[in-house]
């Protein structure tokens, strides 16, 4: 052998080269045993692994780059084979591929997750907006005339049915549409609104910015907990706009408080000729107190109590995508419609179709029940919940795995209902391993699995569990916790 030949020795299924011992070998003989870009690029481990070319050559530069620093460091004098290489390439696309947006499974028990996206769409909507992203479709086409058409018709329609509004228009979430109505029928006057519904919402934004952004007063009238109608009527003077209510939908105030009705306000504003808004947050279309909700207004009661204009979120107790709604009057929507933010803050297409999908569903009330993901979640009972945490249980124990069933505690989520809790089940693996390093391995699976630890145990909750992931969580949690 001659002294610069590297030694080749099989080490399982993997080739490994064994560098000439330093009496016969160089740094530079050590740097040359290790492959070109190109050719680990055509590695059948690497042109199988689905990953994009230009994201799979950046992963092999990256790898190659560390190994040879290692060797130049002296931390290393062995090279890999090819095999291996092209491996550790492909495990490290695929770290950065997860820094995407990528599904995850979430079992933390709340429905409306905010970081995990918040409401699931139904199956029909998931495919209207995949065929309305994936192909042309009649955004503003109208077929019958052969003419442009309506961007949102459908949608209005629908929504007059299910609340019986004169008009409405969508928008690409709450914050949009509340920056829309107080741009279009307040700005440059004040805004009179309850101290106690002064409102932080997601982000860091505050109720009184996004007034004042929109080119109007913040008017506050009575204290933190109580608030009159003599307090809204005493501060309206000849500059004042609208009466604005916002639904105080991600805390509660609880004791010593009172708070002026819609109702009551819409006599106030009706005598004194000025707008009254209200937005109501989560934005449920179906009553939610069969599912022990009790104080969630629905955007229907809204409108017949008396307000001009209700806005609230697409994608909270409604179920569809993430989008503002706005309902009300048809001269001021006409008015909103015709706004200059209107056009920055419309919808796209993909969210239109899926909210178009998503209100047909509520047409039927049973089969929005089952259809659309939060509404079925809210309504699973204690014996449902205690027979899927038994089934999937079961399953585990098929896999090799333990786990054991637990009563748990579910929530809305999102900002919805704050402080209600709703009684579930939750599965908790059985293993020598820590709950946190569980956690941590589940969250480190192709599709993370995302449970919450509670007194040193971790639970997966099946409220938020869809069944067609039963199998993966067994085998994964069979895997992991032998």
């Amino acid at each position: 052998m001659q002294p610069d030949e590297p030694l080749l020795y099989s080490a399982g299924e993997k080739d490994v080269i064994l560098l000439p011992t330093a009496e016969h070998c160089n740094n530079e003989t050590a740097l040359r045993q290790i492959p070109h870009v190109d050719k680990l690029m055509k590695n059948k481990i690497i042109t199988d692994s689905g990953i994009y070319r230009h994201e799979a050559a950046d992963a092999v530069r990256e790898t190659l780059a560390e190994l040879r620093d290692k060797l130049k460091k002296g931390e290393t004098d062995k090279v890999p084979g090819e095999d291996v290489l092209a491996q550790k390439a492909v495990s490290l696309a695929q770290k950065h591929e997860r820094k995407n947006i990528i599904r995850v499974i979430n079992a933390t028990g709340v429905i409306l997750h905010s970081t995990l996206g918040r409401a699931c769409l139904p199956a029909a909507a998931a495919k209207a907006a995949q065929e309305a992203a994936g192909a042309y479709c009649t955004l503003e086409y109208d077929l019958e005339t052969g003419a442009r058409g309506s961007r949102t018709g459908c949608i209005e329609e629908r929504l007059q049915a299910v609340t019986g509004c004169e008009a409405s228009l969508i928008v690409n979430n709450n914050a949009a549409a509340v920056l829309l109505i107080l741009s279009g029928l307040a700005r440059g006057g004040n805004v009179i609104v309850s101290r106690g519904e002064l409102v932080e919402i997601g982000g860091g934004f505050r109720i009184p910015e996004i007034i004042t952004q929109c080119g109007c007063q913040l008017r506050e009238v009575g204290t933190t907990n109580k608030t009159r109608l003599a307090d809204y009527a005493g501060a309206i003077d000849a500059d004042t706009r609208a009466l604005l209510k916002i639904h105080t939908s991600n805390y509660k105030l609880i004791g010593f408080t009172e708070s002026v009705t819609v109702k009551e306000l819409s006599g106030l504003a009706k005598s004194k000729g000025l707008t009254l808004i209200e937005d109501i947050g989560s934005g449920a279309l179906t009553d939610l107190m069969r599912y022990g909700i009790n104080d969630e207004p629905l955007a229907a009661t809204s409108l017949e109590d008396g307000a001009d204009i209700v806005s609230f979120s697409g994608d909270k107790l409604l179920g569809g995508p993430q989008c503002g709604v706005i309902l009300g009057r048809e001269k001021l929507i006409k008015a909103l419609k015709t706004h200059p933010l209107y056009r920055a803050l419309r919808a796209d297409k993909m969210t239109i179709a899926a909210m178009e999908a998503t209100l047909r569903i509520y047409a039927d009330q049973p089969l929005a029940e089952r259809e659309i993901p939060v509404l079925s979640m809210l309504s699973l009972t204690a014996d449902e919940l205690r027979s899927r945490a038994e089934k999937l249980r079961d399953k585990i124990s098929q896999c090799g795995g333990s786990a054991e069933v637990v009563q748990a505690k579910s929530a809305a989520g999102s900002g919805s209902v704050p402080g209600l809790e709703l009684d579930s089940y939750a599965i908790a693996p059985v293993s020598e391993k820590s709950a946190s390093r569980i956690e941590r391995e589940l969250r480190e699976l192709p599709v993370p699995i995302i449970g919450h630890i509670e007194k040193d145990r971790l639970l997966l909750d099946v409220r938020t569990i869809f069944e067609s992931d039963y199998d993966y969580i067994a085998d994964s949690l069979a895997r992991i916790t032998p």
